[in-house]
């Protein structure tokens, strides 16, 4: 059976805190990747006082990390050094990267390789970026050959977003499950995992498992025992997870039947 994360923020010392630690008591899932929004550092005591695995998230786009654009380097550095923070002290092994909306592929593979960062995970992004206030469109990472191209140059691992990746499949109207394949050639080491809300979409979309159109039984198969498996589906409470644990229950269940 793989090991299941839950997704959180670095602000969710309130919100999620205590169901973090009763879900984990539970056995529900096995680690924590954590979003880290910057100018939360304040909030790392906190987080270090569980005993729970972490993995780290990089901010994207919307907290104004872009590794795709050469006028960012200054603030992506910044920001990094924030997240390089969480990473080390919370013994993360793993931190994952979004590779930039608009820009080049190549100035995200340098500005990634610069920051002589062992723990790094590129993350497959969608074709199109949500509308947004931002005036981003297009996200870097959305095909296997960009991908690729990053962890060659980066010396970096692979997280695979299997909506991410329907979105892109759309864009280019290619069959989403060959798609999955080329991403699947890269060897991940975690993988995201949503429902669809419309299979046909170029947008991303975060439903809970077994309430959307993607085909899980047989998604799931394609994720390998040993993996890591994030499961960023939506949550519909600010208090409680028993919709995560409906999600985790769903997976379990499609993975043993396989």
């Amino acid at each position: 059976m793989p090991k299941l994360g839950l997704k959180l923020w670095s602000l969710n010392t309130d919100d999620y805190y205590g169901e973090a630690v009763r879900l984990y008591q539970a056995s529900v899932y096995d680690y924590i990747e954590l979003y880290v929004v910057p100018g939360t550092s304040g909030t790392l005591p906190k987080w270090k006082q569980l005993r729970i695995p972490f993995i780290i998230h990089a901010p994207h786009f919307a907290h104004g990390f872009n590794l795709a654009k050469m006028e960012k380097k200054q603030r992506n550095r910044e920001i990094y050094s924030e997240v390089k923070q969480f990473a080390d002290e919370l013994n993360a092994p793993y931190i994952i990267f979004h590779g930039g909306i608009d820009g080049d592929i190549w100035e995200t593979a340098t500005q990634l390789a610069a920051l002589e960062e062992p723990r790094a995970l590129l993350e497959n992004k969608p074709f199109k970026a949500l509308p947004n206030r931002m005036h981003g469109n297009f996200c870097r990472g959305y095909n296997a050959e960009e991908v690729g191209y990053v962890m060659r140059q980066a010396n970096c691992g692979f997280c695979f977003d299997f909506g991410h990746a329907v979105c892109a499949a759309n864009s280019q109207k290619k069959d989403i499950f060959a798609y999955f394949q080329t991403f699947l050639s890269l060897n991940p080491t975690i993988f995201h995992l949503t429902d669809i809300e419309d299979i046909q979409s170029e947008y991303d979309s975060h439903p809970h498992l077994g309430e959307g159109q993607l085909n899980l039984a047989k998604v799931i198969p394609l994720i390998g025992r040993e993996k890591l498996v994030t499961l960023e589906t939506n949550k519909n409470s600010k208090t409680v997870l028993d919709d995560f644990t409906r999600d985790v229950q769903v997976f379990k269940r499609l993975y043993n039947a396989k």
